[in-house]
């Protein structure tokens, strides 16, 4: 597993021992980072259930401004800690090691541009409480041009919409579904016509 691009291109990572993390492929990351372009530089990036941190180093690599990892597994903390150690990545990220919901929590109206998770394939209901979670207005969790990414399994695809949040494109790569979401710019009824 290395960094595909930017300031850390080809660069090695490590990623917990076992089968409880499953890192996302080089070359799914690549599918991902092509779609985003140059939406990374400047954004503020979550990565949710960030096991080895592959994809949020990669976004930081690649120019966001701030990079949030949110992750449970302490094998998996350590793998994120080694990893950012070992490029000498100097800020500009954080680690939370609560888990998804300790993040969101904090960063409640402190608005995200994109948010990337990543949860065990079987965990349907992770799926749905977090694509719940932001797609809630209430949250501020995201802003107006925000996209979210839910890496999946094709086998079990996700929901059209979760609150707010509408599925805009899925993209396939083997087993793995990658399931884009934003919220739709607000269009406001036509006025009646006047006789």
């Amino acid at each position: 597993m290395r960094v595909i691009a930017g300031t850390y291109r080809s660069r090695p990572l490590v990623a917990p021992r076992g089968m409880d993390t499953r890192p996302t492929s080089d070359r799914l990351r690549e599918t991902l980072f092509n779609v985003l372009g140059p939406s990374v530089v400047g954004a503020r990036f979550a990565d949710l259930y960030a096991g080895s941190g592959a994809v949020g180093v990669e976004a930081i690599s690649r120019g966001a401004a701030e990079v949030f990892f949110a992750e449970k597994s302490p094998a998996a903390l350590a793998a994120i800690r080694a990893n950012l150690r070992t490029l000498k990545v100097p800020g500009g990220y954080q680690v939370e090691g609560s888990g998804r919901s300790g993040l969101l929590k904090w960063l409640s109206g402190k608005p995200l541009d994109i948010v990337y998770l990543d949860p065990p394939y079987d965990e349907a209901e992770e799926y749905r409480r977090t694509l719940t979670a932001l797609g809630t207005p209430a949250n501020e969790l995201l802003t107006a041009d925000a996209v979210v990414i839910a890496e999946h399994t094709r086998k079990h695809p996700l929901l059209d919409e979760y609150g707010v949040l509408r599925r805009t494109r899925t993209l396939l790569q083997g087993d793995a579904a990658l399931s884009f979401y934003s919220v739709p710019a607000f269009e406001p009824e036509p006025l009646p016509d006047i006789v």
